[in-house]
C-alpha cells in the first residue's frame, strides 16, 4: 500500500514538471494530498475492521471445555468400615494346677499337638511314696476288714470292730483315689489341638499355678473383634453378611456373617463390640493380625448419583453445574441440590436434579453460572 501512494506521488510530480505554471503544480500538489488522506483514512479503516473481527472471531471462538454425565438411575452401596483384630478361638497359657519342680518337658515349640497330649510332668517323687504308704497300710486294713466281716457274717465279734475295720479300709481307699488325683494334676497335658507356641519354663524350674509354663494356640477358627459406633446398631444385625479383608494378604477377601454383637456400649467412645468367626484355611492368618471390615448398611437400586469432588458449597448450601441449551448456546447452570449418603467418591443426590439432566464432572472449576461451554 505504501508503495501505490509513493507511485502516486512520483506520477503527479512527474506530470507537475511538464507544466510551467507554478499555480497549476500547487493546484496539482493540493490535489494529490487530498487524495492520499483519503488513501490513508481508508487504510486506517480497513486496518481497524479487520481488527475488530479478528477479536470477535476469538471471543466466539473461546467456550470452557467440559465433561459431562446424563443422570439416570443407578446402584448406589453405602458402607461402614472399621478395623478389626485377630483372635484365636482356641489360645491358653498353660500353667498346671498344683506346685512342683518341672521334671520332663515332651514338646518343643513350633510342635502341633493333638488334645491328650502328654507337655509336660512335674517331680512325683513326694506323692509316689505317700501313695506307696497308704497302699501298705490299705493291705493290712483290708486284711483285718475281711477277717471282721467274717466273723460278724458268723454272728461272732462285736459290731464296733467290724464297723471300725470297715471305716479304715474305706477311708485309707478314699486317700488314696486323693493321692492319685494329685499324681494326675503333675502329668500337664494339652487341653486342645493346636501348636505349642512359646515354651516360656524350663526343666528343673519351679512350676505354679497360675505361672505360664507354655502357649498353645489353635489357628484352624478365628474370631474377628471390632468396635463400632452405637450409631450404625439400627441398620447393623447379627446373622447380616459383611465383607471381611486383610491387609497383610490383599488376595484374600470374603464375605461373613456377623457371629456376635455386644450388648454393652463402651461409655469412653461409644462404641459396641462386634465379633465374626471365620476357617483359618492352611493357618494363614495369624491371631493379633489386623483385619478391615466392610459393613453394607443402606443400599438402593435406583438412584441419582455424582461425583463428590464436584459439588461445592457457598452461603445458600451444596450446588454443583449442569450443562443446558440457551437458544444457540450450551451453558454453564448453577443448581442447588440436596444430598444424601457418600461412599469413596460417589454422593447421593435427593433432590435438585432429574433424570437426563447433564451435570458436568470435569472442567467445573473453570465456569461460573452463564458460561458459555463446550462439551468434550
Amino acid at each position: 500500500m505504501k508503495k501505490l501512494i509513493i507511485a502516486v506521488l512520483m506520477l503527479g510530480l512527474a506530470s507537475c514538471g511538464s507544466k510551467s505554471d507554478s499555480e497549476a503544480k500547487k493546484a496539482e500538489l493540493a490535489s494529490l494530498k487530498t487524495e492520499l488522506n483519503t488513501i490513508q483514512n481508508r487504510i486506517e479503516a480497513l486496518e481497524k475492521e479487520l481488527e475488530n473481527a479478528q477479536d470477535a472471531k476469538s471471543i466466539q471462538s473461546y467456550k470452557s471445555l467440559v465433561t459431562i454425565k446424563e443422570l439416570k438411575p443407578e446402584s448406589f452401596n453405602h458402607f461402614i468400615e472399621i478395623n478389626g483384630n485377630v483372635e484365636a478361638v482356641n489360645a491358653a497359657f498353660i500353667s498346671p494346677e498344683m506346685s512342683g519342680q518341672i521334671k520332663n518337658i515332651y514338646v518343643k515349640e513350633g510342635e502341633y499337638v493333638n488334645e491328650g497330649k502328654l507337655l509336660a510332668k512335674l517331680n512325683t517323687s513326694m506323692i509316689e511314696k505317700s501313695m506307696d504308704e497308704i497302699n501298705t497300710g490299705l493291705k493290712l486294713a483290708t486284711t483285718i476288714f475281711t477277717k471282721q466281716k467274717n466273723l460278724w457274717d458268723q454272728n461272732i465279734g462285736s459290731e464296733i470292730d467290724y464297723l471300725t475295720a470297715k471305716n479304715t479300709k474305706e477311708a485309707l481307699e478314699d486317700k488314696l483315689e486323693t493321692i492319685k488325683a494329685q499324681l494326675d494334676l503333675a502329668f500337664i497335658k494339652a487341653p486342645f489341638d493346636g501348636i505349642i507356641d512359646n515354651v516360656i519354663q524350663k526343666e528343673g524350674e519351679l512350676a505354679t499355678p497360675g505361672m505360664q509354663m507354655m502357649e498353645l494356640v489353635s489357628l484352624a477358627k478365628l474370631n474377628i473383634n471390632a468396635d463400632m459406633a452405637e450409631s450404625y446398631l439400627p441398620s447393623v444385625h447379627k446373622g447380616d453378611k459383611v465383607e471381611l479383608s486383610f491387609p497383610s494378604f490383599p488376595e484374600l477377601d470374603m464375605v461373613v456373617p456377623i457371629h456376635r454383637i455386644g450388648n454393652i456400649i463402651n461409655p469412653n467412645n461409644r462404641t459396641v463390640s462386634i465379633q465374626l468367626q471365620i476357617n483359618n484355611k492352611n493357618g494363614m492368618l495369624k491371631p493379633n493380625g489386623l483385619a478391615l471390615i466392610r459393613i453394607n448398611d443402606f443400599s438402593s437400586d435406583a438412584t441419582l448419583v455424582v461425583p463428590s469432588i464436584i459439588i461445592k458449597q457457598d452461603i445458600k448450601g451444596s450446588f454443583l453445574y449442569v450443562a443446558e441449551q440457551a437458544n444457540s448456546l450450551l451453558i454453564s447452570k448453577k443448581r442447588y441440590v440436596k444430598t444424601g449418603a457418600s461412599f469413596m467418591d460417589q454422593t447421593m443426590i435427593v433432590e435438585g436434579l432429574s433424570v437426563g439432566e447433564k451435570v458436568i464432572i470435569e472442567g467445573y472449576n473453570l465456569i461460573s453460572d452463564g458460561s458459555e461451554i463446550k462439551i468434550n
